[in-house]
Parts: structure tokens; C-alpha cells; sequence
């Protein structure tokens, strides 16, 4: 009997009827196999060929007046043939009609295609994708332990950290700097315009005069101070005599103008040489009243508040947030192109600490595997429904005669063989049957 019946279904085309995808040409490993099952449908054949031909060869000698052992001979042949028959029928069933008849329960997989894709996704999902399933999986396999390991060594570390560095270009190349530098200003504008000012820098002054800390800014100024009035004594004395009166004689302004400069040349070298000047003093008592004030005066709080808020809203200042970003862009850029830069040594050396860790830190280790199985069991109980809908979808959408004709083609060598054990088991059941049935 030959295996290649009608397919199930094929009828004339109603109008509402889906076009037939037109045929692929069929891959290698296909041709392969389709070879496979043919050459064991030959053999399964065979089979029931030679039981055909040892049953009639027995009743010829049975009829011939040959010994009982004819009747055993038959007994066997005519029970393998019936189990060829039975297990074909059975095998051929699964993928199209036989012989093209219209039997009921037949064609199984083209017409039960939708179905069996339910009962595949449903199957998948209450067995592989359930959260008890995945967790102890996961906690079977050593995932972390395993993949710290990996990246412990330095090639993987390098590969890991050329990717993400193609990936880093990738995004910096995408995004558009306009788009990036308003975010970035509008991000910090917002962010500090949202903390108070005042207080901690007060807090922060405090700290810097109670602990001196202003005292070397002090001396700068003052050693300058009076390096510039040595400097520029012209520039005083002309100062001083823009500012006398009219009527005073010129060589009484000149006069007193000297006077002033030479006072003024003794003052800042006082200070510069006396640590423990009233200038200096006052310098400090000035800075601790402004740190105290900063704290605790409600006006001085507000200026500087109203302060930050007009600083920032300073086009130029704007220009300065939005250039730091022109500015990381461009080195991100360089540095992720640059296989010997710095940032990617580091980002290398990291990632091979951080697999050292995973793979040798029980605490760090637990805490990933924690991480990852609570990961997991989020997405499979949350995406359940998802991903066992890929499956039955894609199944829906396989056209019948195809997708029988896949399954075929994978399993149906296998297949062959149980119509080659129905002929051997048959016999053997036949010729048992017949046995008894002589003795009794």
C-alpha cells in the first residue's frame, strides 16, 4: 500500500478561502531527510511484502497437503500482515487521510493543526514556563557562579567591554545633540534650583573659617595687594589728585598723595606680616557673621536663593551646562573608539573584578542569584500569556499540508519503525495465538 495519499481537507477553493503559500525549495538537511523516511517506508514495505508472500506461499503448501508446520507458518504471516496493515493505517493517519478516504479521526495534524498548537502552548506554559520550574533551573544550572567565571578572564572581559563600547557609540551617535544638551541643562537647572543654597554653603563657610581654612586665600590677596601697590604708584598718586580739590596747589596734592601711598604700602605689608592683625580679624568676624547670616537671616537667604535662580537662567551659563555635554560626547566618543584607552583598561580591569566576585563571593554570589531568579520568575508569570501566545500563534498561522509534511519529515523515520515492530509483533502474537489454540 503506497503512503503518499491525498491530503485531508483538499477540496475546491471558495472565494473566502486563504491562498495556498506558494512552495519553498526544500534545504539540504531537508532532502536529507526526506530521503530517511522514504528509505524506511521502503523497508516497513518490504516487511509487509515478504509476510504477504510467506502467507500465501504457506496456504499454497498447506493446500498442497504440507505438514502442520504450514498452518504455524500462516498463522504468523497472516498476523504480521494485519499488524503491518493496522500500523500503517495508524501512522499514515497522523498526516493525511488513507488512501484518501474520508474517515473519521484521521489527518490528524492537518486538521487538528490549531488544536495541537493550544495544547504545545499550553504544555510549554504549565511546564517550562512556571515559576517554581525556573527557579530551580536556574538554581540547578550555577548560572552566576559560571558566568563570573567567564568574565573573570581577560579576553571575555575584553569582548564584553568592545561590545558595550560599540553600543555606547552607537546611542551617542543616534542622539541628537540639541535634544541631549536641553535635557542635560533642564536637568540640572531643575535639580538645583530645587535644593537650597544658602544654608549649606553657609554651614560649608562656617566650617572653612572656624577651622582657618580662609586664611590662605586671605594672604593671597593681601601679598597681591600690596604687590600692586608697590607696582603702581603712578596709578595711586594720579588717583589721589583726580580726587583734591581745585584750588589746592599741585605740589600739596602731589604732597599728600605720596603720604597716602606710603600709608597704604605700610598697611598691606602690616597685614601681610601680622597674622594676628585687626584687619584680619575683621576679616574673620565678617565671614562668620555671613555664614551665621546664610543660616539664619530669612532676607539674606532669599537674595541668595534669587541669586541662584538669576545665575542659572544666565544665557552663558546655559551655554557652559550644554557644552559639558558637547564636551563628555566627544570624549565618550574617543575613548570608546580607542581599544588602549584609559576608560576602556578600566572598564575591563571592572568587569573582571566584578566576574572574580560573582564567582568567588558567596555573599555577592547570593545575592545575583536572588537577583536573577526573582528576575526570571517576574517574567515568566507576568509573561506567561505572551509568550505561550507566540507559540499557538505561530502555529495558527503554519499552512496544514506544510506543516504536517515538517513533522513528517522529522519524525516520520522513526514512525517507520513501528509499523516494522507491528509486523514482527504480530507474528509473533499470531503464531502464540495459534499455538495455544492447537494445544487446547
Amino acid at each position: 500500500m503506497s503512503d503518499h495519499d491525498g491530503q485531508a481537507g483538499r477540496g475546491t477553493r471558495t472565494a473566502d478561502t486563504p491562498p495556498r503559500p506558494a512552495a519553498r525549495t526544500a534545504t539540504a538537511a531537508e532532502r536529507e531527510k526526506a530521503r530517511g523516511v522514504r528509505r524506511m517506508k521502503a523497508i516497513a514495505a518490504a516487511f509487509l511484502g515478504v509476510a504477504t508472500v510467506v502467507f500465501l506461499l504457506s496456504r499454497w503448501a498447506e493446500a498442497r497437503g504440507a505438514g502442520a508446520w504450514s498452518g504455524y507458518v500462516q498463522a504468523a504471516a497472516e498476523a504480521g500482515m494485519v499488524g503491518a496493515i493496522a500500523d500503517w493505517f495508524a501512522v499514515t493517519a497522523l498526516f493525511r487521510r488513507p488512501l484518501g478516504l474520508p474517515i473519521p479521526h484521521t489527518a490528524i495534524i492537518p486538521t487538528r493543526k490549531d488544536a495541537l498548537g493550544d495544547s504545545l502552548g499550553e504544555f510549554v506554559g504549565d511546564n517550562f514556563l512556571s515559576e517554581a520550574v525556573v527557579r530551580k533551573r536556574l538554581a540547578h544550572v550555577d548560572l552566576v557562579r559560571r558566568f563570573g567565571g567567564w568574565l573573570s578572564e581577560p579576553r571575555h572581559a575584553e569582548r564584553v567591554t568592545e561590545e558595550v563600547s560599540a553600543l555606547a557609540r552607537a546611542a551617542l551617535t543616534i542622539l541628537r545633540d540639541e535634544d541631549v544638551q536641553s535635557v542635560f541643562g533642564h536637568a540640572i537647572t531643575r535639580r538645583v534650583s530645587a535644593r537650597q543654597v544658602a544654608q549649606p554653603v553657609g554651614a560649608l563657610l562656617g566650617r572653612v573659617v572656624a577651622d582657618g581654612g580662609h586664611h590662605g586665600l586671605v594672604d593671597l590677596v593681601v601679598e597681591k595687594a600690596y604687590a600692586w601697590l608697590v607696582d603702581n604708584r603712578e596709578a595711586v598718586l594720579r588717583v589721589v589728585s583726580e580726587e583734591s580739590p581745585d584750588w589746592s596747589p599741585k605740589f600739596l596734592d602731589r604732597t599728600v598723595a605720596n603720604r597716602v601711598h606710603r600709608e597704604l604700602v605700610r598697611f598691606a605689608a602690616d597685614v601681610r606680616d601680622d597674622p594676628d592683625h585687626a584687619a584680619r580679624q575683621a576679616v574673620d568676624a565678617f565671614l562668620a557673621d555671613t555664614a551665621e547670616d546664610m543660616q539664619r537671616d530669612p532676607r539674606m537667604i532669599a537674595q541668595i536663593e534669587a541669586l541662584r535662580d538669576r545665575t542659572l537662567a544666565h544665557p552663558q551659563v546655559q551655554e557652559l551646562i550644554a557644552s559639558v555635554w558637547a564636551a563628555a560626547r566627544a570624549m565618550l566618543v574617543e575613548a570608546t573608539e580607542d581599544p588602549s584607552s584609559e576608560l576602556r583598561a578600566r572598564a575591563t580591569a571592572a568587569i573582571r573584578s566584578f566576574g572574580t566576585r560573582l564567582a568567588d563571593d558567596p555573599r555577592m554570589r547570593a545575592k545575583a542569584e536572588k537577583w536573577l531568579a526573582d528576575g526570571a520568575a517576574y517574567i515568566v508569570t507576568t509573561y506567561q500569556a505572551e509568550i505561550t501566545a507566540l507559540i499557538t500563534d505561530t502555529v495558527r498561522a503554519w499552512d496544514p499540508a506544510e506543516t504536517s509534511r515538517k513533522i513528517e519529515l522529522h519524525v516520520g523515520r522513526d514512525l517507520q519503525f513501528i509499523r516494522i515492530n507491528g509486523t514482527v509483533v504480530g507474528s509473533l502474537v499470531g503464531l502464540l495465538i495459534y499455538t495455544i489454540g492447537r494445544l487446547f
